[in-house]
């Protein structure tokens, strides 16, 4: 069991836009055609920032279209926020405030032997990998630039804390990195 932070960024390392907006994303390729099918088959439980699921809500259409379903997930999913948020009528989900420490524990016990998803964002991942408990990015770097946005992972990592497992090209717009966090580094957080 591993808790990933899988998730797609633009050249120049942001994983939406300023306005959260993940459109960017949609025409560089199929779903169907990367990674995601058979990584998505072995998560147990998400984890997921307030402005990815509020993302979400907003464009439940597009998610619909590209996904399939409005809320694509049938894993029990925990959402970080401070606010208070509406549920999507069907989904498990769970709205949770505080230390990820704390949460980490359930989201085990529900994901069984399966793996725990870090939906997003960069800022919430960064939180898991700050207490150690994140082992592995797997990152699918698009072909565009935004400028601007929100950053992958708003962590300084200096020492050799990232070890490179592969890299893997998918069709023409994407490229897939997987990273295994090795344990007991030093962070500075930015």
């Amino acid at each position: 069991m591993k808790t990933q932070y899988y998730t797609a960024t633009s050249l120049d390392g942001f994983i939406a836009t300023e306005d959260d907006s993940l459109e960017w994303l949609f025409p560089l390729g199929d779903l169907n055609d990367s990674s995601y099918p058979a990584f998505i088959a072995e998560v147990g439980a998400l984890a997921m920032g307030s402005a990815t699921y509020e993302w979400m809500v907003r464009n439940a259409e597009k998610v619909a279209a590209e996904t399939g379903s409005s809320w694509p997930y049938t894993q029990p999913a925990w959402i970080f926020s401070s606010r208070k948020l509406s549920a999507i009528g069907g989904a498990n989900i769970r709205f949770v405030n505080g230390n990820v420490r704390q949460v980490h524990a359930d989201m085990r016990s529900a994901a069984g032997s399966k793996n725990i998803w870090i939906v997003g964002g960069g800022d919430l991942a960064g939180q898991f990998y700050d207490v150690g408990l994140l082992d592995e990015l797997i990152i699918q770097i698009g072909s565009v630039t935004l400028g601007k946005g929100k950053p992958l992972f708003p962590r300084r990592v200096l020492n050799p804390n990232l070890h490179l497992v592969s890299v893997r090209q998918l069709g023409t717009g994407m490229a897939e990195l997987r990273y295994e966090v090795r344990k007991g580094g030093i962070v500075d957080v930015v």
